[in-house]
């Protein structure tokens, strides 16, 4: 099959919210722009969320917690119907891979896209007893062993080669960088995209609030429930303004004027090698940086130089680095200066969205290896 050819992707997900950037902002526009036709199931009804314009749209019910084998389930039926016509089926869960266990040969090639170190993520999985974490990590490894003999595989960051024995193409989450240069950092405003829980720093957020009250604290996303009154109430007596969720795009277009964009990720094993795209995001859209010290937020920093690495847990130094760039116009400009010209030329979905396109053509006609 030949780039020219139009492709018919089926794109899945029963854990992910419908409006997951990667697959919806990202991927699935590129597949479109290259002339692809998209089959997009996805816990619609579950996040109460509309499908998107152009794409062909099957709403699944969602995986989450304990409850995860009804969407397997209706994962399965759904594959089973539409995977015999399918060039491209692409999983975004470890959770499908189940789903497709015994259909390889009986429905189009089969992509999971590897988003996270699951095993590693399993340390911040509430539903799952403490005493079961050693095992099913175990148990994810051995799955993720299956799935790279039976399956293709691309990888959403390069540090997850290291678990894997072969090599597999790296669509890192770059972002859709403004062609046009940002404008110029603000003032007084700090601004958070993304999940709002304990451990990406959601309680600490609102301990910061305490901490500057000179400046407006900006969280913009869902919060979880260990959280969620804690920032409701915060929200309610204006400590901090809450927006519960925003569409990706309409997210992305609060960022410009804003002081600096946060990420305070507690020290954790899946966030130390998986890189915050809220970083990426801040830094196309000119914004200085704040991030703690995870392995991969920490060297985006350092290599870009956009931003303000702080200690694990440390308000004290947050706030510190926020009124440090709120009475310095030179370092704020020089940080978004840095931040955007980095990732406009290593981390831009301009240039990784057809590359992406190019790696499930291959797929899709056998040029790559086959699993």
């Amino acid at each position: 099959m030949t780039a020219q050819q139009r492709l018919r992707v089926l794109v899945i997900t029963i854990v992910h919210d419908p409006e997951d950037a990667r697959i919806r902002y990202r991927q699935i526009p590129a597949l479109m722009s290259a002339g692809h036709s998209v089959l997009y199931a996805a816990p619609f009804a579950a996040f109460a969320r509309t499908p998107p314009t152009g794409v062909r749209a099957i709403t699944l019910p969602r995986a989450t917690g304990r409850d995860r084998l009804s969407a397997i389930w209706a994962a399965r039926r759904l594959i089973r119907r539409f995977g015999c016509t399918a060039d491209i089926i692409l999983l975004h869960d470890p959770d499908l891979l189940l789903a497709v266990l015994g259909l390889g040969g009986r429905v189009g090639p089969i992509v999971w896209d590897v988003h996270e170190d699951t095993a590693a993520a399993l340390s911040m999985r509430a539903w799952i007893p403490t005493f079961l974490r050693r095992p099913f990590a175990g148990a994810v490894r051995l799955a993720e062993q299956f799935a790279e003999r039976h399956y293709h595989l691309i990888l959403a960051e390069h540090s997850y080669r290291e678990r894997f024995r072969t090599d597999h193409p790296v669509v890192p989450n770059s972002v859709l960088v403004p062609r046009a240069r940002p404008e110029a950092p603000g003032t007084d405003r700090v601004v958070y995209l993304g999940k709002i829980n304990t451990p990406r720093g959601g309680a600490q957020m609102l301990e910061l609030a305490r901490a500057v009250p000179e400046l407006r604290i900006q969280l913009i996303g869902p919060a979880d429930p260990d959280v969620r009154d804690q920032v409701r109430g915060a929200a309610e007596v204006g400590l901090v303004e809450w927006i519960d969720f925003l569409p990706n795009h309409q997210a992305l277009a609060s960022l410009p004027g804003a002081l600096a964009g946060i990420a305070l990720l507690h020290d954790e094993r899946n966030y130390s090698r998986s890189l915050p795209t809220k970083l990426v995001e801040y830094m196309a859209h000119g914004l200085p940086v704040i991030t703690t010290s995870n392995e991969a937020a920490a060297a985006l920093v350092t290599d870009s130089g956009g931003g303000i690495v702080v200690p694990f847990g440390d308000t004290a130094a947050v706030a510190e680095a926020l009124r440090t760039l709120a009475a310095s116009g030179d370092s704020r400009i020089t940080y978004g200066s840095n931040g955007y010209g980095y990732v406009a030329q290593h981390m831009n979905w301009h240039r990784d969205g057809p590359a992406f396109v190019r790696v499930l053509e291959d797929f899709a006609s056998g040029a790559s290896r086959s699993p």
